[in-house]
């Protein structure tokens, strides 16, 4: 038995939809402008090189069904956003991933909120410095439970939106994105090497926009259902 200094931090771990197991967390990776609207609306345009973030595993915040998820508004900002995205969980990984074979490795789905604080963020990027004030803070991941794959099948459209207090703030289809889910994966493998129990947040549409405590967030993609989100 080994003998930690302290104690271990747990895995996280996600719900399955129907199932009683859990998803292990290992790694999660963000993609940056990845709808072609969301680039424009950030000040870019064209197929770029995509590229590359991570948060942190235990800044997911899990999000059950039928419940609303509970999100503390960070400190240190004036200007927190949502940003809607579909996090695809993968099964398994590997190097130099092909195109063709990337969907192999799909375990699963899920509804993500790739939430930021802009003003840290953006000073950040005046200064050339790294993101992870302005992404990977504490709880800067809420996360619904994961869809297998094999009761969804292999998402490629499909609409994909956000209200926030009732009102639509983000509305794009999954068909938009500038690099589809399996070139992604398949980019991402060739600078990472990918291992089951990854997240990948596949980037937001156009609309991203601030919340304020008190702001309830609804988010949605086809086939996923919703999950609902407030900023406590």
């Amino acid at each position: 038995m080994v003998d930690y200094a302290v104690t271990p931090s747990p895995v996280v771990g996600l719900p399955i939809m129907d199932s009683q197991q859990l998803f292990p967390v290992r790694r999660v990776y963000c993609v940056g402008r990845n709808y072609a609207e969301h680039a424009k609306e950030m000040g870019f345009t064209g197929r770029e090189d995509p590229f590359f973030f991570c948060k942190p595993a235990d800044a997911l915040v899990p999000v059950p069904v039928g419940q609303v998820g509970k999100m503390p508004y960070p400190s240190k900002t004036d200007n927190l956003h949502f940003e809607m995205e579909l996090v695809v969980a993968l099964g398994s990984g590997g190097r130099d991933i092909a195109v063709d074979r990337a969907n192999d490795c799909i375990f699963g789905y899920a509804l993500g909120l790739d939430m930021t604080r802009r003003d840290l963020q953006g000073e950040c990027k005046k200064q050339g410095r790294p993101w992870e004030i302005g992404k990977g803070f504490d709880q800067s991941g809420p996360i619904g439970p994961i869809w297998s794959r094999a009761v969804t099948g292999t998402l490629s459209q499909g609409s994909i939106s956000l209200d926030v207090n009732g009102t639509q703030r983000q509305s794009s289809d999954l068909s938009q994105m500038i690099w589809n889910i399996p070139e992604t994966i398949s980019y991402l493998s060739g600078l990472f090497e990918l291992k089951a129990g990854d997240l990948i947040f596949t980037g937001t549409p156009e609309g991203v926009g601030a919340v304020v405590r008190g702001d309830k967030m609804v988010g949605r993609v086809a086939g996923l259902g919703e999950f609902e989100v407030e900023v406590v």
